[in-house]
């Protein structure tokens, strides 16, 4: 994991403070399973979040699971994670797909909430082409997972859980 810039990410005392989560992802990630699964694997997006839900409840955490292709939208999410009182959340595990290649809207709000977030690829974008190399996001973040597949996930929740890099 690589960890972001203390003065934008949020630290926080203790584990047992991380009890709701909010998981975002972004454009095409509702197609996992079926788009380029020689890349992506074969397990769909529903498949992920049932999983993290699970753990999450086991260890007494509350999972949010949220997907949409507008980045706009992905915005308002991680805006009311922090603003509005009913959807409020103590971290965020992002897979911005595309939008954390080229959206400073996104950078913008999650810097805005300052709650702690760690960033997951599925693909080692290291491996793939030059303009996925480069995030908004990474350098804010709290912790960063690249090319584990959808194990990335589960690390990145793992991690809230046990208080790492916040």
């Amino acid at each position: 994991m690589r960890y972001g810039s203390p003065r934008t990410r949020c630290r926080r005392k203790s584990r047992s403070l991380i009890l709701k989560i909010l998981l975002v992802n972004g454009p095409n990630l509702n197609l996992l399973g079926h788009r380029e699964p020689e890349i992506y694997g074969a397990e769909t997006l529903d498949d992920i979040c049932n999983r993290l839900i699970s753990i999450a409840s086991s260890k007494g955490a509350t999972l949010v699971c949220k997907q949409s292709n507008h980045e706009g939208e992905i915005v308002e999410i991680i805006q009311k994670a922090r603003f509005d009182a009913a959807n409020r959340m103590d971290a965020i595990i992002i897979n911005p797909g595309a939008y954390g290649h080229t959206s400073i809207a996104l950078r913008d709000a999650l810097a805005a909430t300052a709650l702690p977030f760690i960033e997951v690829h599925i693909s080692n974008v290291y491996a793939r082409e030059k303009y996925r190399q480069h995030s908004y996001l990474s350098d804010i973040a709290n912790g960063v997972i690249i090319g584990l597949g959808t194990y990335g996930y589960q690390a990145a929740l793992q991690a809230l859980l046990d208080g790492k890099g916040l």
